[in-house]
């Protein structure tokens, strides 16, 4: 069987986003008012009219370096295609772009050969836990417990907690991630802890980033040490992660696992030398580090170290890695960002449905139409669309 791919094309469209930005960043507001954006699905399509697809891609950056790589080539070939694409690295297409890609590459192949994507991989399950996993700055402690109490009620069995980022609890304002509050934090977790008693498993996330952000060496020693209190799941992400001589430290200092790396760069490359260094406890990926290739990759070095893997955020591709993964090795699916009065049931445009709804004991269902299992409407896009052909 040989297939030629005729175009790679990146489709630009308006649609809105809630996250809200300041000169601090983003997140201290995490549901704020709906402003324009501009958003985009990749599509690949053959000679023979086979396509994938997938939400996401930089137009000038496909037309550029992806496409005149592509056009041509076996979309089956996807190792080949991925090594060629992970060169370009050191030039000008981020991880991200080649997560997109490889991504439309899967969902053509699981279209062609009408299978879901983890059918392809290897198919393990059907359903997988999810966690909550809560926006920033909610509001006070109390606030807090009351929306993971009412997670419970739903169904969930284990709750994140994103504590004050960006913002002073004290004050009651925006600030710059330099400053943080690890006391007001750890108020939060005790006070989730308390409500939901040994009901839910519980996670604590506090999304460090920036140039200087953060909690400091000493700070998240202390956190750490207050969250074993607690008896708390995973301490994720807590120092900045270029800083890997810091998590070494961290780790030999606490009982709790440590969670990482969530941002760097290097895709499971970089992951092998966190295992290697015992500079995490526990790994994260996600598939904007390369696409479904390299999340299996990483799935696989972690496996081979006896060492857990947890994807970050939700997803149709990270569903599909899931769907051939065992329990023993990625547990958890990422569902959020939750809060108070915020309706993650309604799917965003232009997709028709989500990707992950979830059943009355907590679980997330893996996707079992075809490729990555996505609806699109067309119809809203065509609407929208910037640079209509």
């Amino acid at each position: 069987m040989e297939m030629k791919i005729r175009d790679v094309e990146t489709i630009q469209f308006k649609t809105y986003s809630t996250v809200h930005y300041t000169r601090w960043g983003y997140q201290y507001d995490f549901f704020g008012p709906k402003y324009e954006v501009t958003s985009s699905l990749t599509r690949i399509v053959t000679e023979e009219g086979a396509e994938g697809l997938y939400l996401g891609g930089d137009k000038a950056v496909t037309d550029r370096w992806i496409k005149p790589l592509l056009v041509g080539e076996d979309p089956f070939d996807r190792e080949r295609l991925w090594q060629w694409m992970y060169s370009l690295t050191r030039w000008r297409v981020s991880e991200r772009i080649i997560g997109v890609i490889d991504m439309a590459l899967w969902d053509l192949a699981g279209k062609y050969f009408k299978v879901p994507i983890h059918k392809l991989l290897g198919g393990f399950r059907d359903r997988v836990k999810a966690y909550a996993s809560s926006g920033p700055n909610l509001g006070t402690p109390e606030v807090y417990a009351d929306h993971a109490e009412a997670c419970l009620k739903e169904g969930y069995k284990a709750y994140k907690i994103h504590p004050y980022i960006f913002y002073d609890p004290i004050k009651k304002r925006p600030c710059p991630d330099t400053i943080t509050f690890p006391r007001e934090d750890i108020e939060v977790c005790k006070a989730v802890r308390e409500r939901v008693g040994d009901e839910m498993i519980l996670m604590y996330d506090p999304w460090t980033v920036g140039a200087g952000g953060g909690y400091s060496l000493e700070e998240a020693l202390w956190v750490g040490r207050e969250l074993e209190k607690l008896n708390f799941y995973w301490f994720e992400q807590p120092l900045l992660e270029d800083r890997i001589e810091s998590y070494i430290t961290l780790c030999s200092g606490l009982k709790i696992p440590v969670l990482a790396p969530e941002m760097s760069g290097g895709s499971f490359f970089t992951r092998g030398e966190w295992i290697t260094r015992r500079a995490a406890d526990m790994i994260r990926m996600e598939c904007g580090f390369g696409g479904i290739t390299a999340v299996k990759k990483c799935v696989d070095l972690c496996e081979a170290y006896g060492v857990k893997c947890e994807l970050h955020g939700g997803g149709f591709g990270h569903l599909q890695v899931l769907g051939a993964t065992s329990p023993k090795l990625c547990e958890w699916f990422e569902r959020g960002l939750l809060g108070p009065g915020f309706d993650y049931e309604k799917p965003r445009p232009p997709l028709k449905k989500i990707c992950d709804p979830m059943d009355d004991e907590g679980n997330v269902l893996i996707p079992q139409k075809p490729g990555l299992g996505m609806e699109i409407d067309w119809d809203y896009i065509d609407e929208n669309r910037i640079n209509p052909p």
